[in-house]
């Protein structure tokens, strides 16, 4: 290397002359000079080499390191078809943040919430689906591949023991008080903390796709684009978790009774709502609402049975859970 060449060159040749005691001395001091400017020039390119190798190093490790939990999972969860032909996902076990610090007042105050694994149909119940177990069709904007609705809480909870019990299940409603059986194997409508980590997907942000509202279009029918209508489910993008049409179509049903304070004393495990209400929770937005009403946190409510003319029940449809176990 040029330093090096450098360094030896600096030391004379003592055969080249004959030099005084003098010029010995001054000679053996520059030697020295040399062979530690050498050493210092030597210990430079060590740890530059070093540093440059972990910086390498570093940036190839990035690819192996755990997701933030702000993102999802890369893998969509597992799929069961059911003996009605619908399709359900596998929704892992985990914890989230429930709510939004920065929503409405009932989404305040954001806490953690840790779930069991369930399973959760992957698409919103289908007026096909609805009318072979029910045997009628109560919805508005007909269409066999659209969402059912002008469903209210209490019959959307008969669509779930008639499902159980069409498929040799346990039905998870009492059939005189509608209470809730959760250690049922059949089917039920999901817990308000259910819906919104499965929407969420393991996101953080006020969409399943992110903060930006300019790609809702892409992944929901709200009031911008759905023509005053509902749509055909699975139609617009699905979640990370593979599930569609979480945003906007219709309203979905949640088992749980609606309180604008819920949170503020929810438990942190498998929360199941309050005990009692006048009304229960719809999430998701509809195609009747904006862009806001559509976030994973933003939280709304019906009375448990529709009046004779009950205007927005045309965007109220619900998707069914099933305990993982």
């Amino acid at each position: 290397m040029p330093i090096l060449d450098q360094g030896r060159n600096s030391v004379p040749n003592p055969k080249s002359e004959t030099r005084n005691p003098k010029e010995i001395r001054n000679s053996k001091s520059e030697e020295k000079r040399g062979k530690a400017f050498v050493a210092r020039a030597l210990v430079f390119e060590i740890l530059f080499c070093t540093i440059i190798a972990c910086v390498f190093i570093t940036g190839c490790d990035r690819g192996t390191q755990p997701l933030p939990a702000s993102e999802p999972a890369a893998t969509a969860p597992k799929t069961i078809t059911t003996p009605a032909g619908l399709t359900m996902a596998l929704i892992p076990a985990g914890e989230f943040e429930m709510g939004d610090n920065n929503g409405d007042p009932d989404e305040r105050p954001a806490h953690n919430v840790q779930l069991n694994a369930f399973y959760l149909d992957t698409h919103e119940v289908t007026q096909k689906a609805y009318e072979a177990l029910m045997q009628q069709n109560p919805s508005k904007s007909k269409g066999p591949d659209k969402p059912v609705e002008q469903v209210d809480w209490y019959h959307a909870v008969l669509f779930c023991n008639m499902r159980s019990l069409k498929a040799g299940l346990k039905p998870c409603y009492d059939s005189k008080t509608l209470a809730c059986d959760f250690n049922a194997n059949g089917y039920r409508l999901p817990t308000e903390a259910e819906w919104e980590y499965a929407c969420r997907a393991g996101t953080r942000e006020k969409y399943s796709f992110g903060n930006d509202t300019a790609r809702l279009k892409g992944c929901a029918w709200s009031k911008s684009n759905a023509g005053q209508t509902t749509h055909p489910v699975g139609q617009k993008a699905p979640n990370p978790w593979g599930l569609y049409d979480m945003h906007g179509n219709v309203a979905e049903w949640c088992n749980d009774f609606y309180s604008e304070t819920a949170y503020s004393n929810s438990p942190a495990r498998d929360p199941h709502g309050p005990a009692s209400g006048d009304k229960c929770v719809l999430r998701g937005g509809s195609w009747r609402t904006g862009e806001d009403s559509c976030r994973s946190s933003a939280r709304n409510s019906e009375t448990v049975r529709f009046a004779d003319a009950c205007f927005g029940s045309d965007a109220c449809g619900f998707r069914c859970v099933k305990r993982a176990s």
